[in-house]
C-alpha cells in the first residue's frame, strides 16, 4: 500500500528532530514513506478559527496532492496537521463544502469523501500496521531503568468521532510502544490535558501554568522523562520549561523527548537521526542513568567479576526475549 508522508511546516524547522527521527524509525521498521508532492501548510492552529471553508481547502489541497501521487493513505507525525487533514476529509462528505472547496481550489474533487486517501498519525501506523512485536524485535538497547510519563496532548485522539484512534480520555498506544522499548511507563493522569497549545504568545501566563502543572505532576510521579508526539506540546514543555518553573515558583530539569527519538535510542540509530542536541533541556542525565542501569553489577560475596558480568548479560538477554 502506498503511504504518503505529510511532514508539516514545523517538521522543517522547530521540530526538525521529530521529522528526522520519524523518518529514520519508519525506515528501520521497513515503512516506505514518500512526501506528498508540492505539499503546503494545512492551516495549523489558527486557520479553522478564521474560516472553516478556507481551512478545509488548505488541507483538501494536500489530500488531493496525495491522491494524484497515487497514495491510498496519508500519515503525519503532527497531531495538529492530523486534526486538520482528517477534519477536512470529514467536511468534504457534505456537498455544499465540496462545492465551495472545488471553487477555491479550481480542481475536481471526488463525489464521495471515502474516495480520498484516509489519514493516520504515525503513532497509529506504527501500532496498527507495524505492530508492537516488530518494534520490540528491533530493540538493541532496551531503555530499562527509566520511568517515563507518556503525554499525548489534547488532539491525538480527539474529537473521537473524527480521529477514530485509541481512547479519547485514556489513550494507551504510546504507552505500549514505550513499554516495548523496555521503559517503565507510569499511569500518567494528565496524559491528555492541554499544555496551553498556541496560547504561548498571546497568553503566555496561561501556557506557563498549564505546562507547569504537567511537568510538576510528571516529576511527582517520579518520571525521568516525558514522551510527546506533538511539536507544539514539545515546545511548551521543553523550550518554555523555564517559564513554567517561574509560574509555579519551582525549578524543573525534566527532559522532554519525542517518542520517535526514544525509539531511535532503543534501536541504536545514529545521533544524526535523533538530534538530541537540539533539545533545550539536556538529556545527558537521562543517558547517564540509562548507562548506569545497563552497567554490569559489581561482584558480591567473593563472586568473580566475570561471573557478575555473565549474569548481567544473561539477565539482559532474558529481558530482550
Amino acid at each position: 500500500m502506498s503511504i504518503a508522508y505529510y511532514p508539516g511546516c514545523s517538521g522543517q524547522g522547530t521540530s526538525l528532530e521529530y521529522d528526522r527521527s520519524t523518518r529514520a524509525v519508519c525506515a528501520a521498521l521497513g515503512l516506505s514513506l514518500r512526501d506528498v508532492s508540492d505539499w503546503s501548510c494545512c492551516g495549523s492552529t489558527p486557520a479553522h478559527a478564521v474560516d472553516h471553508t478556507l481551512s478545509t481547502a488548505l488541507s483538501a489541497r494536500n489530500i488531493m496532492q496525495a491522491k494524484t501521487d497515487g497514495a491510498e493513505r496519508i500519515t503525519t507525525p503532527c497531531p495538529s496537521c492530523l486534526a486538520n487533514l482528517k477534519t477536512a476529509r470529514h467536511r468534504l462528505r457534505h456537498a455544499n463544502m465540496r462545492a465551495a472547496v472545488r471553487e477555491i481550489l479550481d480542481t475536481d474533487l471526488p463525489e464521495h469523501a471515502d474516495d480520498l486517501p484516509d489519514v493516520f498519525s504515525v503513532l497509529q501506523l506504527l501500532v496498527e500496521d507495524v505492530g508492537l512485536a516488530a518494534i520490540e524485535k528491533l530493540v538493541k538497547r532496551p531503555l530499562t531503568g527509566l520511568k517515563i510519563a507518556p503525554y499525548y496532548g489534547c488532539l491525538m485522539s480527539r474529537p473521537a468521532g473524527i480521529m477514530q484512534f485509541d481512547d479519547p480520555e485514556h489513550p494507551t498506544a504510546m504507552d505500549k510502544v514505550l513499554e516495548a522499548l523496555g521503559m517503565e511507563v507510569i499511569d500518567f493522569s494528565l496524559k491528555t490535558e492541554c499544555c496551553g497549545a498556541a496560547m504561548g504568545i498571546p497568553r503566555r501566563e496561561v501556557t506557563a501554568r498549564l505546562s507547569g502543572r504537567i511537568l510538576e505532576t510528571a516529576r511527582n510521579y517520579g518520571a525521568d522523562v516525558i514522551a510527546v508526539a506533538c511539536p507544539l506540546c514539545h515546545m511548551n514543555l521543553d523550550l518554555r520549561q523555564g517559564q513554567a518553573a517561574s509560574a509555579l515558583r519551582t525549578a524543573f530539569d525534566l527532559p522532554v523527548l519525542y517518542f520517535t527519538q526514544l525509539m531511535g535510542l532503543a534501536f541504536c540509530l545514529p545521533e544524526s537521526d535523533l538530534m538530541l542536541g537540539k533539545l533545550c533541556v539536556s538529556p545527558a542525565g537521562l543517558q547517564d542513568k540509562l548507562r548506569e542501569s545497563q552497567a554490569p553489577r559489581p561482584a558480591q560475596n567473593g563472586e568473580t567479576k566475570e561471573k557478575a558480568s555473565a549474569d548481567a548479560a544473561k539477565a539482559d538477554g532474558e529481558e530482550q526475549s
